[in-house]
């Protein structure tokens, strides 16, 4: 279940991680989230934390275990923004589930140290 977990986050964030760069929509919703300045930012670690999984994945688990929390602060802090700006369930439902699969795999990671 963590081989599945971790690939499918992985591949999830490398195909969210570009679009919040290059995407349209995505300058949209950041304005709309009020936190435009950090949409590239937001992408760039997304995509870093993608490679950071994937790396974990293929044996060296410090760098999934530093990759997962980190992701899990960044959807931790996604999830409190769309909470403030007043997002429906199912709009917050994302990032609560990818927080959720995050901590999951930092565990995972945790137990592949020792």
């Amino acid at each position: 279940m963590f081989d599945f977990f971790c690939l499918l986050t992985t591949i999830a964030f490398l195909v969210y991680g570009p679009c919040c760069v290059f995407s349209g929509h995505m300058v949209v919703e950041f304005e709309r989230y009020r936190l435009a300045r950090f949409r590239k930012i937001t992408g760039y670690l997304q995509i870093l934390g993608a490679v950071g999984l994937l790396i974990g994945f293929l044996g060296t688990p410090i760098v999934g275990l530093l990759a997962s929390l980190g992701l899990s602060i960044q959807m931790l802090l996604g999830f409190g923004v769309r909470l403030l700006i007043r997002d429906s369930l199912l709009q917050c439902l994302p990032s609560l589930s990818f927080m959720m699969i995050n901590v999951g795999l930092v565990f995972g990671f945790v137990n592949r140290l020792t």
